[in-house]
């Protein structure tokens, strides 16, 4: 492997990462930074707070990976994308000091959404146009997602202590440390893309991306549940504060990080099948394990476990879909990745906030380990008949 890519493959880690960072660097002090912006309390404040960005999430991440397969270039997209999200950050205290109402803060947040999937979803894309083995470069994109929410996470409970506003103004930084870090990257999208048309087409006309864009979407709905649910059930049930929150979310996010890149790699050498269906088997009754635990140190202890085995199955749900699609369809397939990832999101916050409101954590966590156990054994077969056309080449060639 040349030492370009290589690089190359760590700037844009670092890319991934930081727009991670500014994301998760709100979680942990939602409930207090929601309240500083306008809002009620309450976990419904806070999940509409999330939603409206991850709705734009939705109806953009497509839309960027189209226009940079479309144009060729994805480099000066994804800087305009972190430049944009970092703006949007910025304007969110004005908002509160003039008291323009909360309903302007969620304007802001779906527009804030619009350029910051641009930069992650592209940034992503820009690791699968490199060279290396399709897992290990996924691999490198989930290690920079789960350490990025991992550091997020702690970070920002540290500092929703001392202010509501402090994580808002270090995830504006983080986005404009993630576009300074972009523009230094080559920039290897296809020359001569097929038309915009064409390449919305690839979501129509290649119906095997269905199988890892619906373990996508369960996937991210796994991570929108605790996003939102996990901060206020470890407040609530074990009256952790922001801090302790935030502790108690990396426990997840830490080994969840630190073993994609060894688990995408070993899907490389072992084929997708085992760590995307056994892994979200796994992944499933740890979630709801979490939700039995009698106390903190069990809770945290089975939230270690729920990272490793979503540490299984993330990179290679990824890598699935770069097996499925061609080099110049990347873009397109990623943004459509993403689009249901942030579905996803969504699903998460929506149901896990309405299930644990309405009837109780312990209901909220059954219902969505059962959701990625349920995606397994579904699609089981059509994941076997998918992996045996696509492994033999990624085993030989990764």
């Amino acid at each position: 492997m040349d030492r370009e890519p290589r690089f190359d493959r760590i700037r844009l880690a670092i890319v991934v990462w930081t727009v991670l960072v500014s994301q998760v660097l709100l979680y942990p002090g939602l409930d207090g930074l929601v309240v500083a912006l306008g809002a009620p309390g309450g976990i419904s404040a806070g999940m509409w707070f999330l939603v409206a960005e991850f709705g734009a999430f939705v109806a953009f991440a497509a839309v960027w990976g189209a226009a940079s397969d479309t144009l060729g270039r994805r480099t000066p997209l994804v800087v305009l994308g972190a430049i944009g999200g970092a703006s949007s950050y910025l304007l969110l205290p004005v908002l509160a000091s003039i008291d323009a109402g909360f309903q302007a803060v969620l304007l802001l947040r779906v527009v804030g959404g619009t350029f910051t999937i641009g930069a992650f979803s592209l940034s992503i894309t820009m690791l699968m146009d490199l060279s290396g083995g399709h897992g290990r470069n996924m691999g490198a994109a989930g290690i920079a997602i789960g350490l990025g929410a991992a550091i997020g996470s702690v970070v920002g409970g540290q500092l929703a202590a001392v202010d509501p506003f402090a994580p808002v103004y270090a995830g504006a930084g983080a986005l404009v440390v993630a576009g300074a870090t972009a523009a230094t990257v080559t920039d290897r999208a296809p020359l001569g893309g097929p038309s915009l048309t064409a390449v919305l087409g690839t979501l129509r006309d290649r119906p095997a991306l269905q199988i890892p864009y619906a373990f996508g979407f369960i996937d991210r709905l796994t991570a929108g549940f605790f996003s939102l649910v996990g901060v206020y059930y470890f407040s609530d049930v074990f009256g952790l504060d922001a801090a302790g929150v935030g502790i108690a979310l990396a426990s997840f996010f830490l080994p969840f990080a630190l073993l994609q890149y060894p688990l995408g790699s070993l899907s490389d050498r072992i084929g997708r099948f085992v760590p995307v269906v056994i892994g979200s088997v796994c992944y499933g009754g740890a979630i709801i394990a979490v939700g039995l635990a009698p106390i903190v140190e069990v809770a945290i202890a089975l939230m270690i476990l729920v990272g490793v085995c979503g540490a299984l199955v993330a990179p290679a749900t990824m890598a699935l879909v770069t097996d499925t699609v061609p080099p110049g369809e990347r873009g397109v397939a990623m943004g459509g990745f993403n689009v249901f990832g942030s579905l996803g999101f969504l699903a998460g916050f929506l149901i896990g906030g309405s299930v644990a409101d309405t009837y109780s954590y312990l209901t909220a966590f059954v219902v969505v380990g059962a959701a990625e156990i349920l995606i397994a054994i579904v699609a089981l077969r059509a994941v076997r008949r998918l992996t045996r056309t696509t492994d033999s080449s990624t085993v030989t060639t990764g």
